[in-house]
């Protein structure tokens, strides 16, 4: 699968975890050249959520990738694992 945003590839990988309609990539399958720093948290069920902001041909997308680096036991699938909001699109 590859996560597509204003028009290149930020994320590709085979193994893809999904939870609750949200496709988890490995982390390291995330392009970092395109991703910046945000103080962005949420919590959940999960654990507590660390958000990035995508950086791409100009334009930004604000908190547009999570990842729980410690999550609850629940989810502990999700360890090292990145998943992306609305207008980021994921494509097989």
């Amino acid at each position: 699968m590859k996560a597509i945003w204003n028009g290149v590839v930020v994320a590709e990988s085979d193994d893809i975890v999904t939870v609750e309609g949200e496709h988890y990539f490995p982390q390291a399958a995330l392009k970092s050249e395109y991703t910046s720093f945000s103080n962005h948290r949420t919590s959940d069920w999960k654990g507590q959520a660390y958000y990035q902001s995508l950086f791409v041909n100009g334009e930004m997308k604000a908190d547009a990738v999570w990842h729980y680096p410690q999550p609850n036991e629940s989810a502990a699938n999700l360890k090292d694992r990145v998943a992306f909001t609305a207008g980021v699109a994921i494509v097989d």
